[in-house]
């Protein structure tokens, strides 16, 4: 079907005046916008379903949430037969639950309520929360109300113009196989027509603070270790939510966990869709932390801390050895945080040799040297965090999950929560930052602390923009390119071994030999490993018009007085890896 004969279907009575006015004017003038928004359906990535609002099937709008939100409750249905409806006793129809969450994205309120609505149209209960709340307290209330699956309406750090539809299921943990494409048959199989979107309010029960009392309860109660709250009054702690939902969670989890300095970028504690005093609301950028950190140097912070609009992602910044304040990347937070946890439980005898944490394949790979030191497994999945969730499913019962985190600042501790949760991460980094600051030293010097054990390792990432249809062409080809001819050498280290996630091989370039490995699903992903210990992985973004590079190179270090110029070198082999490969 061409993209002119997809978009004329959108001119039928089952689509309102003013979508098929749209649609009816971008036909007639030929617009280049029909077919960016119909020349594709959205498709479920690593990070659910997300695109840019408005008219069309490659577009979010009340039909392609109506369509999943349809596929969904026809699923659920199906995989829950035996649950009564309130109140019916001998009723076939099932008495499913499902919580819905919102972010502060532009009309993610009124798509959550029209999500609801086709839920309830279909017999099915739903949680909605009155306002916006975190993607992480979410997954927690599908736990703690033994709800049937969860939706969670956000575009987590993308620009404005996007949203986006994440599904979680009963364990709390976003969908994974089977269960993912099961639900994707059911969304492709629902006509537009066959959408139910008048819905029952009585089969809605609204949530709200007293769900977040219980919720931040658990985070202190899971994520904090030091019984007399050493330094906890003298830390000082700026902390902004960019826009974003973790106004109504984070300041009230860090008063109720005993800190006494907190000070709040008020401009950026209004939740707004349109992230007014950004370019992105993204804490994996300096520039989103800039005011926070222009606080911190009034207030002399010594922890700065931000979220993303959805709150599962936190972005710190610690006073580096020069005494400036500095954002740490994923991989560096992740590493401090994953060693005093697993330093806490080893001191506390509770490693037995049963114990795992999660990573993914394109974080560092510094996570497997902790795990070593520490006794404990290292797994690591795909990117996102619904692969840690199901590898949490996976072992319960035979191992003990500790924590987990991937290179994007996302981290967990416990399994309370199946999703990365800046609540829980944010209090345990604050412990850190307490106790650090009590012993006369900082979080940037326990981490060089633990480079010198582990050797040092550094990250970059390179993100290439292609947007569009051709853009996504472009993409796909530079895939095959790096796939069907991988570099010889980079910054002048041998490739001795290539990853296809894709074809599921690792070919050792040295002998020559291919092994299959079917340990992890498919993906369009490649590692390429040299000789010196550089890592490189290419993979097409799930949730973006972009192909990322994470790079990774190691060096060692013997005292604190080396890390800067180790840093200073290592950056430079980052440069002559990008000229290799053509970046």
């Amino acid at each position: 079907m061409t993209t002119v004969e997809k978009a004329k279907l959108w001119l039928s009575d089952t689509f309102d005046a003013d979508t098929r006015a749209t649609v009816q004017n971008w036909i007639d003038t030929n617009s280049p916008e029909l077919e960016d928004s119909f020349y594709r359906e959205l498709e479920f990535g690593t990070g659910g379903m997300r695109g840019i609002m408005g008219v069309g099937t490659n577009r979010l709008n009340k039909y392609t949430l109506g369509q999943a939100t349809q596929g969904l409750a026809n699923y659920l249905h199906q995989q829950f037969p035996g649950e009564e409806t309130e109140g019916s006793a001998k009723s076939k129809t099932s008495q499913i639950k499902v919580a819905i969450a919102y972010d502060v994205r532009n009309n993610s309120k009124e798509f959550g309520k029209m999500c609801a609505d086709v839920l309830t149209a279909n017999g099915i209960k739903v949680l909605l929360f009155k306002e916006h709340r975190p993607t992480p307290e979410l997954s927690f209330t599908v736990r703690d109300k033994k709800c049937n699956a969860g939706i969670v309406l956000t575009a987590s750090h993308n620009p404005p113009e996007y949203n986006g539809y994440k599904v979680y299921w009963n364990d709390g943990a976003q969908i994974v196989p089977p269960n993912d494409d099961a639900i994707i048959k059911e969304v492709y199989a629902t006509k537009f027509e066959d959408i139910k979107f008048n819905g029952n309010d009585d089969l809605i029960e609204w949530i709200g603070d007293d769900q977040d009392d219980v919720y931040i309860d658990r985070c202190i109660a899971e994520s904090l270790y030091q019984k007399d709250k050493i330094g906890y009054e003298n830390l000082n702690i700026v902390f902004t939510s960019i826009h974003g939902t973790t106004y109504t969670t984070i300041p009230k989890a860090l008063e109720k966990a005993g800190f006494k300095k907190i000070d709040l970028v008020k401009e950026q504690m209004i939740p707004s869709g349109n992230f007014p005093t950004v370019e992105s609301p993204n804490p994996e950028e300096p520039k989103a932390l800039q005011m926070a950190v222009d606080l911190a140097n009034i207030t002399n912070g010594d922890i700065v801390i931000g979220c993303d609009p959805d709150g599962d992602r936190l972005g710190i910044a610690v006073r580096n050895l020069e005494g400036e304040i500095q954002l740490l990347n994923g991989n560096q937070t992740n590493m401090i945080l994953t060693d005093y946890i697993l330093n806490q439980w080893k001191n506390a005898g509770r490693i037995t040799g049963k114990e795992f944490i999660g990573s993914t394949i394109v974080t560092s790979d510094v996570f497997f040297d902790l795990a070593q030191q520490y006794g404990v497994d290292c797994k690591a999945g795909l990117t996102g965090f619904k692969w840690i969730g199901k590898m949490i499913h996976d072992a319960e019962g035979v191992e003990k999950f500790i924590c987990g985190g991937e290179e994007s600042f996302g981290f967990m501790t416990g399994d309370f929560v199946r999703d990365k949760d800046s609540c829980g991460s944010i209090l345990l980094a604050c412990e850190i930052a307490a106790w650090c600051k009590a012993n006369g030293r900082t979080m940037y010097q326990y981490m060089i602390d633990i480079y010198k054990k582990v050797g040092v390792y550094q990250e970059a990432l390179v993100n290439v923009v292609r947007k569009g249809r051709t853009g996504a062409e472009e993409i796909a080809q530079m895939m095959v390119d790096f796939r069907n001819n991988p570099p010889k050498s980079l910054a002048g280290s041998l490739v001795k071994e290539v990853k296809d996630f894709q074809e599921q091989t690792c070919f050792n370039a040295i002998s020559g030999e291919k092994k299959v490995m079917n340990d992890i699903p498919k993906s369009n992903v490649l590692i390429y490993y040299t000789e010196d210990g550089t890592k490189i992985c290419i993979r097409p973004s799930g949730t973006e018009p972009k192909i990322k590079f994470y790079f990774s190179v190691k060096g060692s270090i013997s005292s604190e007085a080396d890390y800067k110029d180790e840093v200073a070198r290592l950056e430079k082999k980052f440069d002559i890896v990008k000229a290799d490969l053509k970046l």
